[in-house]
């Protein structure tokens, strides 16, 4: 019996040794070539090789028309019959190619534009700049105008009113003008606050408090940011019927900005309403504050405004790429690529305002003594409009719109 069981496990050795031999020395399919085992097969077309990959990871374009293809959809009948399902013969790697090459077979339950895109991995370029150079340069301009702006008063002081104050007040700027003023800035703090949070919160947040409390930041955020947008339109038009009369450019402003506007010298230039300083700021806020309206608008309504595609074209008209030594910007952009490059957009041009109207609430509150009463209460100090604003100062006073000592100007 014993030397029966030892026969019986020498067998299951030897036949255990035999299986690998047995699959390595399959015949290969007719009409194959066969190669040595060292020497890797030839791939076609359809395989991504190194240098693809590697092109792609440069964000340079690959020719994916053999892989397009190959989605594995069935044929026939007696194939959708078959062990995987409605798909027949494909697998989860066929799937998903459909899916990522666009394949018109491949439907959702979403309805809407562009919903027939279920997969488009065109957008690592927006992804890479929105994660880095956008937030990091970004960042820094904003916390630079800070610095600058700290060294500034520390250097300077505050601007004080030169003369002996009077104690008459002059209106300078109506109910209705305070009104659209504060809603503009209203509701551009609590965007600029919201957009941040939405760009940097989930680098920031996340590691200080975790994701479920962004989670409950972000989407407070997002709601917040999509329904003041509107209040933030209103108040831009509002400010621009009030005030583009009195901020078209005329000769004064060349004096004024050639003399610093007083701020680095004692004195200050002739100025009429707003000075130079302050028409920089009003097309400012009008020009980049209109262009971040018309983004956000195609944001909050996605694929239905193309900014970017005609924009390009026209660029491309008059050669303007080549003027800086780039190549023609593209034009034939998808749906997904409108958005991210609206996203970006948004985010830059938000940015470069965000930081001229720090440099604004300085100069409107700690930086000038008797600037913040000019919104904040509507009337200013005689002697404050003398200094900053003589022209209209002047034309003011032959009015005898001067209120008398301890009396309040009508508007």
């Amino acid at each position: 019996m014993t030397r029966l069981f030892s026969f019986l496990a020498i067998l299951t050795v030897a036949a255990g040794l035999a299986l690998p031999v047995g699959a390595q020395s399959v015949s290969p399919p007719e009409g194959a070539v066969e190669t040595p085992d060292s020497v890797e097969p030839a791939t076609s077309g359809a395989t991504p090789t190194l240098e693809d990959i590697l092109r792609r990871q440069e964000g340079l374009e690959v020719d994916q028309a053999d892989r397009a293809t190959l989605t594995g959809r069935a044929t026939g009948p007696e194939e959708a019959q078959g062990p995987l399902g409605t798909l027949g013969g494909s697998s989860d790697a066929d799937l998903w190619r459909a899916f990522r090459f666009d394949n018109r077979e491949m439907t959702t339950q979403v309805r809407g534009p562009a919903a027939d895109v279920i997969m488009q991995d065109r957008g690592m370029w927006w992804l890479e700049v929105r994660e880095g150079p956008l937030i990091t340069w970004g960042g820094w301009l904003l916390l630079g105008t800070i610095a600058v702006l700290a060294l500034f008063y520390l250097l300077r002081g505050r601007v004080r009113i030169d003369g002996r104050k009077t104690g008459r007040r002059i209106l300078r700027f109506t109910s209705v003008e305070r009104f659209s003023h504060w809603l503009l800035a209203g509701s551009f703090i609590l965007l600029a606050l919201t957009g941040l949070l939405t760009l940097m919160g989930r680098k920031f947040l996340i590691p200080a408090f975790g994701h479920e409390a962004f989670s409950i930041v972000a989407i407070g955020s997002k709601w917040i940011h999509n329904n003041i947008a509107w209040a933030f339109i209103i108040a831009l038009v509002m400010i621009f019927v009030q005030w583009v009369w009195h901020n078209l450019p005329d000769r004064t402003d060349v004096n004024w900005i050639l003399k610093g506007g007083g701020l680095l010298t004692k004195g200050h230039p002739p100025a009429k309403k707003f000075n130079a300083g302050q028409k920089m700021i009003f097309w400012s806020v009008i020009v980049l504050g209109g262009s971040i309206a018309v983004s956000g608008l195609s944001l909050l309504f996605p694929f239905e405004i193309s900014l970017f595609a005609p924009t390009f074209e026209k660029l491309n008209a008059i050669g303007a790429p080549g003027w800086v030594g780039l190549d023609p910007l593209p034009v034939a952009l998808s749906p997904q690529a409108e958005m991210q490059y609206a996203q970006l957009w948004h985010a830059i041009v938000g940015f470069v305002l965000m930081a001229i109207i720090i440099a604004h609430i300085y100069i409107g509150s700690i930086g000038m003594e008797g600037a913040f009463d000019a919104m904040g209460e509507g009337h200013v100090e005689e002697q404050w409009a003398a200094e900053h604003h003589s022209i209209w100062y002047e034309k003011k006073r032959r009015e005898g719109e001067v209120a008398p000592k301890g009396a309040t100007p009508a508007e």
